[in-house]
């Protein structure tokens, strides 16, 4: 580390956290604007408040990484350029290839920092954040979704028609055993309620069929407690709950859900991805800016910024669109969120080639 590296890391980190401040006071401000009524309603305590936001933060920049470290990279460099800064460098014998190298060094620092945030900080942070806006900003819940099946063990099917959760009680309940192909037990209620302190189910006018080879016998009682493993929250589809799982809850997460059946786990697995995949696309992003940035052109900094807000908008629909392919079409997870990367790391490689060359 010479002083140059020193000092073209030290601006580097430096703008990319004051970008980051001040974007997210704006993000803070618009998001207030946009729940304050909510949070009168329903008379949100000002340190309830205050934690949300502090929560908020994580969130907002984990979600706008790239386009962070893109433009502070674009900023910072675009000012050396105004000031000569950088013909002085490469007049000096230093190579372009060179003059790389603490970018690479402060966007690799960046680009660790956003791994480690992105699969352990944030997800706690959002478990906060979501169960604030449960409680202040969204309407409650009434009942689950309508049909559902769950797989809960190799051999054990569980359906309910609906969940009321301020009855606390769903309709027609039926718990399958199924060895192989062959139905074993059935279970089926009328009405079954969750005790959520013994953790156990209560099943009323419930018909219990059992079969044991060509026997089968027929048992009616009016009520049953089991011990199922599921609760009422898991009869209805949460996509945010991804958002407050750390890596390793996620993997269980699918795990469960795997084995339960569930048509489509793209939501989940785009979202676990997405973790590895932004923290790189900073680091590409960062090697496009200083490309772009580093040549003194006639409109300075404000074209620089133009350019560079102009291809982080490009990449972020490029992004969208091809992780709402994977969740709504079945593209492949891993490609979807890698596949900007590939175009803009393709770029990059083309922008540096005709710094070189």
């Amino acid at each position: 580390m010479k002083k140059l590296d020193w000092y073209i890391v030290k601006k580097f980190i430096g703008t990319f956290f004051f970008a980051i401040m001040i974007l997210a006071i704006i993000a803070c401000v618009i998001d207030y604007s946009e729940k304050v009524d909510d949070f009168v309603q329903h008379k949100a305590p000002f340190l309830a408040i205050l934690n949300y936001f502090k929560n908020f933060i994580p969130h907002i920049t984990a979600l706008l990484f790239p386009l962070f470290i893109f433009i502070a990279t674009i900023f910072f460099t675009s000012k050396m350029a105004y000031r000569s800064e950088i013909i002085a460098i490469l007049a000096s014998g230093t190579s372009f290839q060179r003059f790389l190298r603490p970018y690479f060094i402060g966007g690799g620092f960046l680009c660790l920092l956003s791994l480690l945030i992105n699969h352990w900080v944030v997800p706690q942070a959002n478990k906060q954040r979501l169960a604030f806006e449960d409680k202040y900003v969204h309407a409650a819940t009434i009942v689950s979704d309508q049909n559902v099946h769950l797989r809960l063990t190799k051999d054990l099917f569980v359906y309910m028609q609906r969940y009321d959760y301020t009855l606390n009680q769903g309709t027609r309940f039926s718990a399958e055993k199924i060895e192989g192909t062959q139905l074993k037990e059935k279970i089926s209620a009328e009405t079954a309620s969750y005790d959520s302190v013994k953790k156990l189910w209560t099943l009323h006018d419930v018909t219990i069929r059992t079969m044991n080879d060509v026997d089968e016998s027929l048992q009616s009682v009016k009520e049953l407690k089991k011990s199922y493993p599921f609760t009422p929250k898991d009869l209805d589809e949460d996509d945010e709950e991804k958002d407050a799982l750390t890596t390793p809850e996620l993997l269980r997460v699918i795990a469960r859900e795997k084995l339960r059946g569930r048509e489509s786990l793209n939501v989940y697995y785009v979202e676990l991805h997405r973790r590895t995949a932004a923290p790189f696309a900073g680091l590409i992003l960062s090697m496009i800016g200083v490309c772009i940035a580093s040549r003194k052109i006639r409109g300075g900094s404000g074209l620089h910024l133009a350019l560079g807000i102009v291809i982080s908008a490009v990449y972020i629909m490029s992004m969208q669109f091809t992780t709402t392919f994977s969740i709504k079409a079945g593209l492949n997870p891993l490609l979807a969120v890698w596949i900007p990367n590939f175009i803009f790391g393709s770029l990059a490689y083309y922008l540096y080639r005709n710094q070189v060359t």
